[in-house]
């Protein structure tokens, strides 16, 4: 009804012109924004959601010689470069939307995704018995860097203008950087591991020496700070697990990102350096993570896909792997579905909406990072399914096949409790099944075990759709802020 409200207001502005003063107009479509965006989300489905925001020409931050004109009078910006990389993110408000660099470096990230699946998959099928059972931790400590380097690029992008050369070169570098860390993990435990520590170290406690450099705001300048001593203690384990090999490296570098993870959760204290800031989620800023988040999302199940089309072109076709590849495939199309619908769509506007924005960012941002290592584990099952689809059911085979969607749910539930603070029972449900289907499962076959956990995927996603049948597209309805609380911090 809100759409339906603003999209009328905004119709004839020449109208409106000749009986509004033009501030009261320009205040009535300003006021319009949201609603119109709100409208448009609604019309874009599927994988053209990432493609649809693209562009520049919607932002409103002006750049190079454009913005100088705006100036008046010819005259010059006189502004240093690190007020011009801060006061552009905020001009843009929450029309900004991803700039063909952040989609980039997106997709950089998939070949990143797809050659740790390769890598997994490789351990899974060798005929040792624990090596199946490294290649799961393998999966969590080669996932979360790639995670928390995608989700550290994403806040910059936000917090300043991903336009200013500044910007596109740490971009660029972190890209770069990425390849070079996905091009070695097929001997990320036993050879090459300094061709990922070192380009993740060199990034992590590079980008904020560099921003603290540019940036003239004296409490961003204390978050980087902060952030880059951090870095640097993890950059300690990180570097001694290349002198080593194995088990060792393997828990060096899971003590190097559970330190940086936790150092991030508490604002990266340090005594005697300032913790108050705003966070890279205030409202001028919350629709384009929100859709960062998104398009995150839309990313690895794109991978998903790609990792088992190229398995299946690889492998001799037959009955049991063609069956193999629909049923992987329909998998995937359903854990977008139940992404999406309804808590994806709403997202950013859940997130404007919540009482304490960070807490409810924070919680978005564990969400995704959960589901998009079930659809890695997704992934990885399905190359399994395709290339030993009537094999016995090796233990580890099971946990990849039930533990994907299993640890994909539970982030899906930790999303809908953030956009409609609540917990569906079908999700509750669907992970109990899925979870008590492992028993029968064991002395089944990999395709076998694969078909009953997409029935139990699809009943998830069939009482999605039974719930809406008939109603109205639900709002956002995020808890709100309780009296007295007070904002968090980053």
């Amino acid at each position: 009804m809100r759409a339906k409200d603003a999209s009328s207001s905004v119709q004839s502005p020449s109208a409106q012109a000749t009986r509004e003063p033009v501030s009261v107009s320009l205040q009535r479509l300003s006021s319009a924004r949201p609603c119109r965006a709100l409208v448009d989300r609604e019309r874009h489905f599927a994988l053209f959601s990432v493609l649809g925001p693209v562009g520049l020409k919607n932002e409103s931050v002006t750049d190079g010689r454009a913005g100088d004109r705006q100036t008046g009078g010819g005259r010059r910006n006189q502004q240093s470069p690190g007020q011009k990389l801060e006061g552009a993110a905020s001009a843009a408000g929450v029309t900004r939307r991803a700039n063909f660099l952040e989609l980039f470096f997106d997709l950089v990230l998939v070949f990143a995704l797809l050659g740790i699946v390769s890598r997994v998959v490789l351990d899974l099928s060798a005929d040792s018995p624990t090596r199946p059972w490294a290649g799961l931790l393998y999966v969590v400590v080669l996932v979360l860097p790639m995670m928390w380097l995608w989700t550290t690029t994403s806040h910059i992008t936000s917090r300043f203008d991903p336009r200013r050369p500044a910007v596109q070169v740490m971009v660029l570098l972190t890209a770069l950087g990425v390849v070079f860390m996905a091009s070695s993990l097929p001997y990320a435990f036993i050879e090459r591991g300094y061709a990922f520590a070192i380009p993740y170290v060199a990034l992590q406690v590079g980008r904020p020496l560099v921003l603290v450099g540019l940036v003239r705001n004296r409490l961003q300048r204390a978050l980087y700070t902060r952030a880059a001593i951090w870095f640097a203690v993890s950059a300690v384990p990180w570097l001694a697990g290349v002198l080593v090999q194995g088990g060792a490296r393997v828990g060096l570098w899971a003590l190097a990102i559970t330190i940086e993870l936790v150092a991030a959760r508490f604002s990266w204290p340090v005594p005697g350096v300032s913790r108050q800031l705003g966070s890279a989620w205030e409202p001028a800023k919350t629709h384009h993570l929100a859709e960062r988040y998104e398009q995150l999302l839309l990313i690895a199940v794109g991978e998903s896909v790609l990792a088992l089309g190229i398995t299946y072109t690889a492998t001799p076709v037959s009955l049991a792997t063609t069956l193999a590849l629909l049923v992987g495939f329909a998998t995937t199309v359903l854990l977008w579905r139940i992404y999406y619908y309804r808590a994806g769509q709403v997202l950013p506007e859940a997130i404007d909406e919540a009482g304490d924005r960070v807490t409810a960012a924070r919680r978005v941002g564990r969400a995704h990072v959960l589901m998009v290592l079930g659809i890695v584990f997704v992934a990885t099952g399905y190359e399994l399914v395709v290339t030993h689809p009537g094999d016995h059911m090796h233990p580890a085979w099971l946990v990849v096949l039930l533990g994907g969607p299993i640890v994909f749910v539970i982030g899906r539930v930790g999303l809908e409790r953030v956009v409609f603070d609540r917990v569906s029972r079908t999700r509750i449900i669907g992970i109990a099944a899925l979870a008590a289907a492992a028993v029968p499962l064991a002395f089944t076959t990999p395709l076998i075990a694969a078909t009953s956990v997409f029935a139990i995927i699809l009943g998830m996603a069939l009482a999605d759709a039974r719930h809406a049948w008939g109603r109205p597209l639900e709002a956002p309805s995020p808890a709100k802020k309780p009296s007295g609380a007070r904002d968090s911090n980053v």
